[in-house]
């Protein structure tokens, strides 16, 4: 079978690992595995820190709080549907989608700006695994304390690097096995929180339901900080999911069908957000009852229960939950992002190694660099980095093309219609850069500092009017 036959297409012969359209064959994922996506996304320790945060950092009543948490949910399966809609329609990754809008050569700048938020991500989650494992061997050995380097013992580095080594040898032995280990993960997260719950219930002696209503009360805030609140929730929730909405094509592509995938995505999101964040909530208040203060991260709780059995359960399930999203959510989109800067020579292995170096350095540096910002700036500055890319694809496939694409052409690397003659579509390149500034800036400017929860919407917004405006407003029919 040669080439041409194998892909469908004029694809180059390195993009037969990652970079192809998927075969009718390879459409098998239904809403459950869409379900799971979200699920696992939502589930990770860093999830669960950042749901937890928004209870103690945002100043506003749980009521308030779980509004925005829902209404997020809503936004972001609204914008995935539309992201994802041409992946499953061709089969196609989003470095190929990319390709329309950007330019054949013009799409290797947002493919390898959505790879290097993957690679960090990768890194970051792969750090988070590794608290879990941590957990696991004190738990079982009894071990703990000892001396630090850039912030971690000696056991949290060996977990850190076994965590690291385990993922290599995950992706390497391909992503069928991982689809069913991401699948068994969900649940077992769920059940574990529910146990944890129950465990703090009982050393609360009934207070954990009283811990939970004042955070719900919020009795010092105003309607005013309310609003606020309410906005910079959903802002930074959506900054959560905006790295997955670019890409929701190298997903999507495996959907059975369109149903499936709107199916998944309105039981994944929704339904998680509301189930995971009132689990936090409660565990959150819990310890601060049991304990004396709010913990946001779990494995700091679990291992404070001092139950052995409850340590171990939690740690294996947590580290599930965080390696089965991390190879899902960031691999896939890091590796095709990398094989795109050179399809030719890159294959999907040698990319899956170069990410994995990559988040050697990036996750041992966690606590030294990202810490110092904050998690909610830390995902809104990515969020409000690739905003644009949004705005810009979304334009170009339902307003300028009207939902066709020539899939032929998105392989022609050397001439076809998504070249633009030299392979960069200068206005998207443009509408990128001048949205990305100001969404950015919204960020971390004072004066724009009441922008932040908009920060996405903003970026989104300007990159699609933009390109729309300089595009002479061209609806193609």
């Amino acid at each position: 079978m040669s080439h041409a036959e194998l892909t469908g297409t004029n694809a180059a012969p390195g993009e037969e690992n990652a970079l192809r359209p998927v075969t009718d064959a390879e459409k098998s994922w239904g809403w459950f595995a869409i379900f799971n996506i979200w699920a696992n996304d939502v589930q990770s320790l860093f999830g669960y820190s950042l749901v937890a945060s928004l209870f103690i950092s945002y100043g506003v009543s749980g009521w308030t709080a779980f509004a925005a948490l829902i209404v997020a949910g809503l936004m972001v399966m609204f914008l995935v549907n539309l992201s994802g809609a041409p992946g499953e329609k061709y089969g196609i990754p989003y470095p190929v989608l990319a390709r329309a809008s950007m330019g054949t050569s013009g799409a290797k700048l947002p493919a390898i700006l959505r790879a290097t938020v993957a690679v960090f991500w990768y890194g970051v989650q792969v750090y988070f695994a590794s608290t879990a494992l941590a957990l696991l061997i004190r738990s079982i050995t009894g071990i703990s304390g000892g001396g630090e380097f850039l912030g971690l013992t000696g056991i949290d580095w060996m977990s850190f690097l076994l965590v690291w080594v385990f993922h290599i040898v995950i992706f390497w032995r391909g992503m069928g096995w991982v689809e069913t280990f991401l699948n068994i993960a969900g649940p077992f997260v769920y059940l574990v929180m529910i146990g944890l719950v129950v465990v703090l219930w009982q050393r609360s002696d009934g207070q954990l339901l009283s811990a939970a209503r004042t955070i719900f009360a919020n009795p010092e805030g105003t309607w005013v900080s309310e609003i606020n609140g309410f906005i910079a929730i959903i802002g930074t929730m959506v900054a959560y999911f905006a790295a997955v909405m670019i890409n929701f094509s190298d997903f999507s592509r495996y959907a059975k069908d369109r149903r499936a995938m709107v199916l998944g995505n309105l039981a994944g999101l929704p339904f998680n957000m509301i189930l995971f964040s009132g689990l936090a909530l409660l565990t959150t208040a819990g310890a601060a009852v049991v304990f004396g203060e709010e913990i946001i991260n779990p494995t700091e709780i679990v291992e404070r229960t001092d139950s052995v059995l409850l340590s171990a359960i939690a740690a294996i399930t947590f580290f599930a939950a965080t390696v089965g999203i991390n190879l899902v959510a960031n691999f896939i989109p890091a590796v095709n992002g990398i094989a795109n800067l050179a399809p030719e020579r890159i294959t999907f292995r040698a990319a899956g190694i170069v990410t994995s170096i990559f988040a050697l350095v990036i996750g041992g540096l966690w606590t030294s660099f990202i810490s110092e910002f904050g998690i909610s700036g830390f995902v809104n500055t990515l969020g409000a980095t690739l905003a644009p890319l949004y705005g810009i694809m979304i334009v170009d496939y339902y307003l300028h093309r009207n939902q066709t694409l020539d899939r032929a052409g998105l392989y022609d690397l050397d001439g076809g219609p998504y070249h633009y003659g030299d392979g960069w579509n200068r206005n998207a390149i443009l509408a990128f850069g001048g949205a990305a500034v100001f969404s950015v800036a919204s960020v971390w400017v004072p004066a724009l500092a009441w922008l932040t929860g908009y920060a996405w919407l903003i970026g989104a917004g300007l990159g699609a009017l933009i390109f729309h405006q300089l595009s002479g407003r061209r609806v193609n029919a």
